[in-house]
């Protein structure tokens, strides 16, 4: 072999095997999960006299959904005495004069429910949560985004946990009311449920660091200023939040079977513009905080399950740069005999693949029982479609590495419910630049690819290159047709993924 030849199978090699690692490493989740499946956590008391609860409405420009969000908010079951809700709107469109018409209807029912607007957007969101938080008068604090339909007894199955004086948060898990609306939507609510049961579920469960996901969960004020109060120098402003207070000694309770309806994002270029926000945030969480933690007195195991949670979107330059060198690699290997390139390849894909596939089929089965093996169609799409956003997560990546500043850029919600809800003529749709360009080139690359291989019979590596392709594929053309199709091309499109 040439020297050009063995870096790039040098660099193949190991990029794959930290891919294997982060791949056994949720191997250790499902562990940790079905080890601790029945410590359900339960609130060691009740309240004999019930405290007082702020709620926050964080709002930018959420004209289609803020009446849907007010009104569930003020159906909430909890003595009105004792109850306040902030509706804290940084708003700049027509959603201001909506928001103020909502919050003057339920004041004159009395409903003790405020208006505060900001001209001044300094923080964004981490911003108008601490504005509110300085005059608020509850002793916990609850948080919905403009996307969620609160249940009336969201507050009364939380409250309760907060007789034990160390529990500074209690989290709710995310329901999805447009589950059924799409592909992408589909797609998203296995990742979500994943992300919680097992995630939240068996960090919680197993005494380490679990974060707050910025909506659908109650605070107690006190440990938010213990913990250094909401800052804006992330993106992730309550991944940040949550690593600062879980140092200072507070605990944090998940709740898996307390269930907050939310609206999915209905578009790929949404979709994107969320997980790059959430890429780069935990990134620069990562950067900020994890020399802290390291430093701490926690146990081993804690630091462990905070390095793998915050460098976890480091696998997606990674993703990036295998997609670049499978294919030469493939073919110096192939010139050296096939055989070789099974024997090794192979495994490593499979525990970088299989452990996804059998995290995601967990979930599915813990959540619905009786349903599960039905869902286990989506699989494949949606591991296609995590390699797809490498090219999007990678830009956060590098933003958060090299520090680029950017906006807070909310996720548009426009209320689609059922799957006859239209959106493709409303405000706030998502602008694409060549990004999805750069995605259906790789999608090319890999058809390409995949057309060598299938030639020279080299066929082990047939589904991979398949996931590779699809996932690139699809991320690219759906941006654009959404985009720019019209409504015709979007109808297609959506009909395609229902």
């Amino acid at each position: 072999m040439t020297a050009v030849e063995t870096l790039i199978l040098a660099s193949y090699f190991f990029v794959l095997l930290i891919l294997a690692v982060y791949g056994w490493h949720r191997y250790y989740l499902v562990y940790a999960y079905m080890k601790h499946k029945h410590e359900q956590p339960v609130p060691k008391a009740a309240f004999d006299d019930l405290p007082v609860v702020t709620i926050q409405l964080p709002l930018y420009n959420e004209m289609y959904v803020v009446d849907r969000l007010i009104d569930a908010v003020c159906q909430i079951d909890y003595p009105r005495e004792k109850l306040e809700i902030q509706v804290l709107d940084d708003s700049t469109d027509e959603t201001r004069q909506i928001t103020e018409l909502a919050v003057r209807r339920h004041a004159l029912q009395g409903v003790d429910i405020k208006y505060l607007h900001r001209e001044d957007r300094t923080g964004y969101k981490a911003g108008a949560l601490d504005e509110g938080l300085k005059v608020c008068r509850g002793e916990y604090v609850a948080i919905f985004d403009a996307d969620f339909i609160p249940q009336p007894d969201f507050l009364m199955r939380s409250v309760h946990y907060f007789t034990d004086p160390k529990v500074a948060l209690v989290q709710a898990r995310w329901g999805h009311i447009n589950e059924d609306y799409s592909l992408l939507t589909k797609i998203q609510a296995v990742l979500l449920d994943a992300h919680f049961v097992l995630e939240h579920g068996s960090r919680n469960r197993a005494g380490c660091f679990f974060n707050f996901n910025g909506t659908a969960g109650i605070w107690r004020k006190v440990a938010i200023a213990d913990g250094g109060g909401w800052q804006h120098d992330t993106l992730t402003e309550d991944l940040d939040l949550s690593y600062r207070t879980q140092l200072k000694g507070w605990q944090f309770v998940f709740v898996q079977d307390h269930v907050a309806p939310a609206e999915l994002p209905v578009e790929m270029n949404a979709f994107k513009s969320q997980q790059h926000r959430w890429a780069k945030g935990s990134i620069q969480t990562f950067l900020k905080l994890m020399p802290r933690i390291l430093q701490s007195d926690q146990p081993f195991k804690v630091k462990a399950e905070a390095f793998f949670h915050l460098s976890a979107n480091f696998n997606y330059p990674l993703m990036c740069l295998l997609s670049v060198l499978m294919a030469p690699s493939m073919v110096i290997r192939y010139n050296m005999g096939w055989y070789e390139m099974l024997l090794i390849d192979i495994p490593l894909f499979f525990a970088a693949t299989a452990s996804v596939a059998n995290f995601y089929m967990v979930c599915q089965r813990e959540l619905y029982p009786q349903t599960w093996t039905e869902r286990l169609k989506y699989l494949p799409f949606l591991m296609s479609i995590g390699i797809g956003l490498a090219v999007n997560n990678t830009r956060a990546v590098f933003e958060a590495l090299f520090k680029k500043p950017s906006e807070f850029v909310r996720t548009p919600k426009y209320a689609v419910e059922a799957n006859g809800d239209e959106w493709s003529q409303k405000k706030y749709r998502q602008s694409v630049a060549v990004q999805p360009l750069v995605e259906l080139a790789l999608g090319l690359y890999f058809t390409a690819t995949l057309f060598y291989a299938l030639a020279n019979g080299i066929y082990g590596t047939v589904p991979f290159l398949m996931l590779f392709q699809v996932g690139f594929l699809y991320t690219g053309m759906l941006s654009l047709l959404q985009q720019y199709g019209g409504d015709s091309a979007v109808e297609v499109v959506q009909g395609k993924e229902a």
